[in-house]
């Protein structure tokens, strides 16, 4: 039985997309079935990020609305075999989803597997409760600045409620930026009550492989490359030291 993990953020622009990606990646590298689900109904980006946008004919919500099952809507990364997405609709539908149609495509997706990761959109709103519905744990995407960590409290708050648990992510970390914010990880931790599950370094070459759909881990294995294979290693079990920021 597989696992789905909702990531998730207080606020737009925190990295959440990337990160998707790129521990998705990485956990496929390794021989995972992956499949990322993306919940930004509107304002979907995965497709591109993984090159398959051409490929995209069917969504989310036409499985969730049974106009097509499963199989049919995903698609496969070309250069990761056991990478898939189902993609996200081009327009927001007109009337909230049923979370009850979410859960049980969850259990399906559990059972086809090992990992399911929803890219939900930032914020709180029903896009949040659709993606929360089906998710086992959940990881929080915060950058290392006071705004996008009190914006990540309002998310922690809501896992709460749903009995989710969840861990942290620090994205896109410098250590100039931490020394000029006076602050660091642990006040992070200590602000939102949550695990650490990573840190993941300022990168370039994060947004160049967007732009390229290709997923950064088939061409980089140092900074944010290396930063989400440690995470997912941590996610399969492993010990894993923490990662040092240059």
């Amino acid at each position: 039985m597989g696992t789905s993990i909702v990531v998730t953020s207080g606020k737009g622009g925190t990295g959440k997309s990337s990160f998707t990606v790129g521990v998705a990646s990485c956990l496929a590298a390794m021989g995972k079935e992956v499949l990322c689900i993306d919940m930004d109904f509107g304002l979907r980006n995965l497709d591109l990020s993984l090159g398959v946008a051409d490929a995209a004919l069917m969504d989310v919500t036409d499985v969730l609305q049974g106009r097509c099952p499963l199989e049919r809507a995903v698609v496969r990364q070309p250069r990761l075999e056991h990478l898939s997405l189902l993609p996200a609709p081009a327009t927001r539908p007109p009337a909230p989803l049923d979370r009850d149609a979410m859960k049980t495509l969850m259990k399906q997706v559990r059972q086809s597997y090992d990992f399911c990761f929803l890219d939900c959109p930032a914020g709180i709103g029903s896009g949040f409760t659709l993606a929360v519905s089906g998710a086992d744990q959940a990881v929080v995407v915060a950058n290392p600045d006071p705004i996008t960590i009190r914006a990540a409290q309002a998310a922690v708050y809501q896992l709460r409620d749903e009995k989710i648990p969840a861990r942290l992510a620090v994205n896109r970390i410098t250590r100039r930026i931490l020394r000029r914010l006076d602050t660091n990880i642990d006040d992070a931790m200590d602000t939102l009550g949550l695990p650490l599950i990573g840190i993941i370094p300022e990168d370039p070459y994060v947004t160049l492989a967007a732009s390229q759909g290709s997923p950064l881990i088939l061409s980089r294995s140092r900074g944010a490359a290396r930063a989400y294979y440690n995470i997912a290693k941590r996610l399969l079990g492993q010990r894993v030291p923490p990662m040092r920021i240059r």
